[in-house]
């Protein structure tokens, strides 16, 4: 079975892959994937420098200066995953080869970068923006309002949710929405006994 997991940047979707993970699960993020992708792929990379001059400095992607690009310019942003869905999608595919008993997808571009229509199932992670924004600002060490840019560039909540087939309520409880996770694993008839 491969699970397709989406949802808004902070909303906790790691919970649930460490659950997938501890289950004997093959957990593929595609953000992950991206930045393994741009330490070894130059054809992505020289795509990335032509579309965005400037944000590429000696062979190494400039995050910061892109982003500041990309969720300030909803076109800008569309561009940048035109490049990105491709090259992530090809790497994911190539690490399913062989079809493992259980998989993970992590991608916020799911459905826009064509990885949906691989999974057996989809699921929505949710969070209150303010959950989102902390969790941000804690993990990657940035400002409050680059965190809220990065999530006003993102789809709203009610986007994911009319997607995927299933739902999952982050209310910032670890314990609780592990316990959650570990329920729709359950339901789904893949917990190891």
């Amino acid at each position: 079975m491969i699970i397709g997991i989406t949802g808004g940047s902070g909303c906790g979707k790691t919970t649930l892959l460490n659950c997938i993970r501890e289950q004997g699960g093959l957990v593929l993020d595609c953000d992950e994937i991206y930045h393994q992708l741009l330490a070894c792929d130059a054809a992505l990379l020289r795509a990335i420098e032509t579309r965005f001059p400037g944000t590429v400095e000696q062979g190494t992607l400039n995050r910061k200066k892109l982003g500041s690009i990309v969720f300030s310019d909803e076109k800008a942003l569309l561009d940048l995953n035109r490049i990105t869905h491709a090259a992530v999608k090809t790497e994911v595919l190539r690490r399913l080869e062989g079809r493992p008993a259980l998989a993970a997808i992590d991608a916020i571009g799911l459905f826009e970068g064509k990885l949906a229509e691989i999974c057996d199932v989809t699921v929505a992670v949710s969070a209150p923006a303010g959950d989102r924004v902390a969790r941000l600002m804690r993990r990657d060490g940035i400002s409050e309002a680059y965190a809220r840019a990065r999530i006003a560039a993102q789809h709203d909540e009610t986007w994911f949710r009319e997607r995927c087939g299933h739902v999952l309520e982050n209310d910032g409880q670890l314990d609780a929405f592990r316990s959650k996770c570990l329920a729709f694993l359950q339901s789904l008839d893949i917990m190891k006994l």
